[in-house]
């Protein structure tokens, strides 16, 4: 029975009995594994060019193959190889497949948009490495500008897999960039932290606290950019769950093998208040115990371990034992620029209050968006909203 429109049918069909050969005689593997392919209407010519590449190689006719994936291809090129033949070629909006032999080799070229897959079967590796060579060589432009970017990593608990990491490209500014975004005393101290390395390092806590919109994680990106050659930078997503599950804070702490490359880990745990501040121990049971015994106790050591904290909260309520001396790398309170400061960012000193702006506020004002001092406040009616 035919197949009905847009069905697909299971490319791997039947397997027929495997054959066997006089004693002593191998069988060609192939045979081993009859291939029959079936098509229907869902297929494309395209996937026809793909499968008649396959052919040569399976039967052992030509059964060495070698391949490269290219993302930008120059402009112009066919990534064809000299006296190459074309034997069928197709083309869609998407893609394109084009099927060419010479002596001795087969040659598929797939390209969409900029990048391209080649590969080569042939009698022999080496004729397969050189005709693949002449295929490609000089073939991939220059990739283009790119906004500078670092690694980092994302901890949490899925549902599905337990504690679980992940890692994006993060757009991070370089610190001469940042600089002028902060208050004098903060620039001054975030000088020294952004030129840190595992020899200066005493204490293993970082904190930053200060008002929310001051550029906190701005500069917490910009500190990773800076550390990449010797610390990777790892963000909890869940920092609420970490310290009071006992497994997933040993899957980060103690799970990963920190001696590879003797790379150090920054952990982050954005707007922990609750963790850190003075009720801390009474709120939060064992969490904040368990904080401090990953930065200077039993089971931070022999790990190449930091702990960066980010909080709204002021120095003079946070718990004693976390900003006690020896505990903290750094500990820098993020504050406003003063008003001088941010009519010197914004070059205007249209919605600057007396008392300056946080950072936030000034790119609000660079928008022409009212900032909450600017938005006069409404008589009340009694209601809570």
């Amino acid at each position: 029975m035919p197949p009905t429109s847009g069905s697909r049918q299971s490319r791997p069909a039947k397997h027929d009995a495997p054959p066997t050969a006089p004693a002593g005689e191998p069988v060609d593997p192939w045979r081993t594994l009859p291939i029959h392919l079936r098509l229907d209407d869902s297929d494309s010519p395209a996937d026809v060019v793909d499968a008649l590449f396959l052919g040569r190689f399976t039967t052992g006719e030509q059964p060495f193959a070698r391949g490269a994936s290219l993302d930008r291809v120059k402009s112009g090129l066919t990534l064809l190889p000299p006296d190459a033949v074309v034997l069928r070629q197709a083309r869609d909006k998407d893609r394109s497949a084009t099927l060419a032999e010479g002596d001795g080799w087969t040659v598929l070229v797939s390209r969409w948009s900029r990048g391209a897959d080649v590969t080569v079967a042939a009698v022999s590796d080496e004729l397969a490495e050189s005709v693949l060579h002449s295929a490609v060589a000089d073939a991939e432009d220059d990739p283009e500008p790119q906004p500078e970017t670092v690694t980092m990593g994302f901890w949490y608990v899925s549902p599905r897999r337990g504690p679980y990491r992940t890692t994006r490209q993060i757009s991070a500014a370089t610190w001469e960039e940042l600089r002028g975004n902060y208050t004098a005393p903060v620039a001054d101290a975030m000088d020294g932290l952004m030129k840190v390395t595992p020899d200066d390092i005493a204490g293993r806590l970082l904190l930053l606290h200060g008002p929310p919109g001051t550029g906190k994680t701005s500069a917490l990106r910009t500190l990773a950019r800076s550390w990449r050659d010797w610390c990777q930078v790892d963000c909890v997503l869940d920092p609420e769950r970490l310290f009071n599950d006992v497994g997933y804070l040993m899957d980060i702490a103690i799970g990963e093998d920190d001696a590879a490359g003797g790379r150090w880990r920054l952990l982050l745990l954005e707007d922990c208040d609750e963790l850190i501040r003075g009720q801390a121990k009474h709120e939060t049971g064992q969490a904040l115990s368990r904080l401090l015994n990953l930065t200077d106790g039993l089971l931070g050591q022999g790990r190449n371990v930091l702990v960066g904290i980010t909080t709204n909260e002021d120095l003079e309520r946070l718990h004693p034992a976390v900003v006690r001396p020896g505990r903290c790398l750094a500990r820098i309170e993020v504050g406003p620029l003063t008003r001088t400061e941010a009519v010197s960012w914004l070059g205007s000193n249209d919605g600057v209050g007396r008392d300056g702006a946080t950072l936030a506020e000034l790119y609000a004002l660079r928008r022409g968006t009212p900032t909450a001092a600017q938005v006069p406040a409404q008589p009340s009616d009694g209601l809570y909203l």
